[in-house]
C-alpha cells in the first residue's frame, strides 16, 4: 500500500503524519512456567460462541500517509475472520480472510497486509486470543490488587514471543505484544465496554512507525453476522 499504488482521487486522505512512538516491552520481568491446559482454557473463553460481526471506523497511519475508513470484521468459530473495508469517500475498498494466524487471501493484494502486519495481534485487538502452539512454552502469573485482577501470559515458540496482559477492574483492558529475536514487531491495546465487548483498539508497529486503530460502532450476531460460504473463498 505505497503512495504510488493509491489513485490520485484519494487526495486529502493522504497527509504527512508524525512517527508513532516506540514502545517499551510489555512484560519486562521473567514469568514462571504455567499450565498449558489453563492457557488453552483461557484463550478458548475469548472465542465467540456464534457468528459475530463488528462494524468499525478505522484509521491507518505511518510516516508517509494517513488513511481512514469504515469496515466490518466477521468471525466464525473457532478461527476464521473476514474483514471488508472501504476508505474515506469510498476511494478504495478491499477484503481479506484470515484463518488462524494466516491471511488466506486479500484483495487488492498488499493493502490489508500493510495495514495489519501482525495477525495474532489483530485477533487480540478484537478481544480474541489465539491458543499457544503445541510446541510453545507457556508462562504466566496472576496478580490481585485492591480493585483489580491482572492476568499475564507469555507463549514462546522458537524466536517468537507472544505476551498478553488482561486487566479486570473498573474497566477491562487487553494488551498484547509480539516479539521476534527480542525485537518488538507489534503491540496492541484494547478497551472493552460494560458488556465485555471491544470498544476501541490500536495496533502499533514500531519498526514501521505505523499504527492501525479502530472504534466499534455496531455489533451484529446470529443470522445478521452469517456470510454465505462462497464469500469466505472470494471477495464477491
Amino acid at each position: 500500500m505505497t503512495r504510488q499504488r493509491f489513485p490520485a482521487y484519494i487526495g486529502a486522505s493522504i497527509i504527512l503524519t508524525s512517527c508513532v512512538p516506540r514502545v517499551k516491552p510489555l512484560v519486562p520481568t521473567p514469568l514462571a512456567p504455567a499450565s498449558r491446559d489453563s492457557a488453552m482454557a483461557w484463550s478458548a473463553a475469548t472465542i465467540p460462541t456464534g457468528p459475530l460481526a463488528y462494524r468499525i471506523r478505522w484509521r491507518y497511519r505511518d510516516e508517509r500517509l494517513r488513511w481512514p475508513g469504515r469496515g466490518t470484521a466477521r468471525f466464525a468459530s473457532p478461527d476464521s475472520m473476514r474483514v471488508d473495508y472501504t476508505g474515506a469517500l469510498g476511494a478504495r475498498s478491499g477484503a481479506a480472510v484470515v484463518i488462524g494466524d494466516s491471511v488466506r487471501w486479500a484483495e487488492p493484494s498488499g493493502d490489508f497486509e500493510t495495514m495489519v502486519r501482525a495477525i495474532p495481534l489483530l485477533w487480540s485487538a478484537f478481544g480474541i486470543v489465539r491458543p499457544p502452539a503445541g510446541d510453545a512454552g507457556v508462562f504466566g502469573e496472576n496478580h490481585r490488587g485492591v480493585d483489580y485482577v491482572r492476568r499475564t501470559w507469555r507463549f514462546t515458540q522458537g524466536s517468537d514471543t507472544l505476551e498478553y496482559v488482561v486487566w479486570d477492574g473498573q474497566s477491562r483492558l487487553l494488551d498484547a505484544e509480539w516479539r521476534r529475536s527480542g525485537r518488538i514487531l507489534a503491540r496492541s491495546h484494547t478497551v472493552f465496554d460494560a458488556h465485555a465487548m471491544p470498544a476501541t483498539a490500536r495496533i502499533d508497529f514500531p519498526e514501521a512507525s505505523a499504527r492501525f486503530e479502530f472504534t466499534v460502532v455496531g455489533i451484529d450476531s446470529g443470522a445478521a453476522a452469517v456470510l454465505p460460504p462462497a464469500l469466505w473463498r472470494s471477495r464477491r
